[in-house]
This record gives C-alpha cells, sequence and structure tokens, in this order.
C-alpha cells in the first residue's frame, strides 16, 4: 500500500463491469482494517468476487449522523478504514461527504482514490461542451423542483443530472416545458453493463423514445446549456 498511511481512504467501485476496478484499489480494500459500504450485500458480492475478505459496517443515509463519533474515536486509535458505495466514487450523491469532514475535522487522514464514476463519461459521449459544466446530482423530487429548473433553464453551461428509471419520462416533460422541446439533452443509462444505452437528441425526441420503452438501470441526463 501507499508509503504514507491514511484513516480513511475513499475507493471507487465498478458502475457495472467488474473489470473496471484499479490495481490499488484491491490493494487497498485488502488491507484496510475495515469497509464501510452504502449496502453490505452488494459490496459482499464485489468483494467476494476479488476473493477479498474483510469486516463489512453499513455506512448509509440513514445511520450516518448515528455512526460517525464511533468510528472516528476508532480510527483515532489507529484503525484503517475504506468508504465505498454501491458504484461509483464514494461523496457524489451520497452521505460519503460528511464522514470525510469529519475526519478532517478531527485532524485524521484522508485519501481519495480515482476511479469509475458515472458523470464523466456520460458528459463525455454526449458531445455537449465539456470545458464548463455544472452537476447537480438528483433534483428534489417535489419541493423545490420547479424552482431548480427555473434556474437550470437559465444555465449556459452543460448540466449534469442524475435521475431513477422511474422519473426519467418525467424530467424529460419538464426539460421540454422550462427550457423548450428543441432543447438537445443525452440520457445515458446502464453505462458499462451489458444493456448499456445513450440516446442524443431534442428533448421531445428524447421523450417519445422513452415514453416507449420501460426504462431500467442508473441514469445520467445531460442537457446542453442555453444558447445566446
Amino acid at each position: 500500500m501507499d508509503a504514507r498511511k491514511s484513516n480513511l481512504y475513499l475507493v471507487p467501485t465498478p458502475i457495472g463491469n467488474l473489470a473496471d476496478i484499479t490495481l490499488r484499489a484491491l490493494e487497498v480494500l485488502k488491507t484496510v482494517d475495515v469497509i464501510l459500504a452504502e449496502d453490505t450485500r452488494t459490496s459482499g458480492f464485489l468483494l467476494k468476487h476479488y476473493q477479498i475478505s474483510k469486516p463489512l459496517q453499513s455506512f448509509h443515509i440513514f445511520n450516518e449522523h448515528k455512526t460517525l463519533a464511533g468510528l472516528i474515536q476508532r480510527m483515532q486509535q489507529g484503525e484503517a478504514m475504506a468508504l465505498i458505495s454501491d458504484a461509483g466514487t464514494p461523496g457524489i450523491s451520497d452521505p460519503g461527504f460528511l464522514l470525510v469532514r469529519e475526519v478532517l475535522r478531527a485532524g485524521l487522514q484522508v485519501d481519495c482514490l480515482p476511479g469509475p464514476t458515472a458523470l464523466i463519461p456520460a458528459l463525455i459521449k454526449s458531445g455537449f461542451p465539456t470545458d464548463r459544466f455544472v452537476f447537480e446530482g438528483f433534483l428534489p423530487h417535489k419541493k423545490g423542483r420547479q424552482t431548480a429548473m427555473k434556474k437550470l433553464a437559465e444555465e449556459d453551461r452543460t448540466i449534469v443530472l442524475y435521475e431513477s428509471p422511474h422519473r426519467l419520462v418525467k424530467l424529460l416533460e419538464q426539460v421540454i416545458e422550462f427550457m423548450g422541446a428543441d432543447r438537445f439533452v443525452s440520457v445515458s443509462r446502464e453505462l458499462t453493463k451489458l444493456h448499456e444505452e445513450t440516446f442524443t437528441g431534442a428533448a421531445h425526441e428524447a421523450l417519445a423514445h422513452f415514453q416507449k420503452k420501460e426504462v431500467k438501470g442508473e441514469i445520467v441526463v445531460v442537457i446542453d446549456g442555453k444558447k445566446e
């Protein structure tokens, strides 16, 4: 492992294809004292695949505040921990940032490994400008959603969003409502998996495409910025 030992390692895991994990990530997971996982069942499958046997502990949006103090104390006593999410880089649209913040406040060391994340491949595949973009993660489900859409409608940078399958059609309808039917969008789903799909076109074309089918998988929506 690295010459300097960190208290907390943020370890990206594959977003679909299990081969998309780095050698360094595997090395870290084999040598830390405990692995903090968003879902221990999902992470258990990955670790079993790579024959890694380490204690797993849940760390997710429903228990992060309750477990933070205990985790910090254990790190102060010398334990090295790795944080992983179900897929991709931890800390993006999940509670990982809370743990990082508290570890840093305690004067402890954090290392973040480079690795898979869904937003960058989707952004690059869109063909939209990548020199300036804004990542909004998941928009509010109800309260504040229309306000967010109105602000994004005026955004001239490329916009990157995460969305769930059952809300995709609604999002595309709102893109048409607030940004216009001809605003270009690029929808990527199931990235790196067998049924990977990217549809790029005008918002009304994307809506017609996804209204015809049952949408499954993790979804990244990239929206072209407002033009002068």
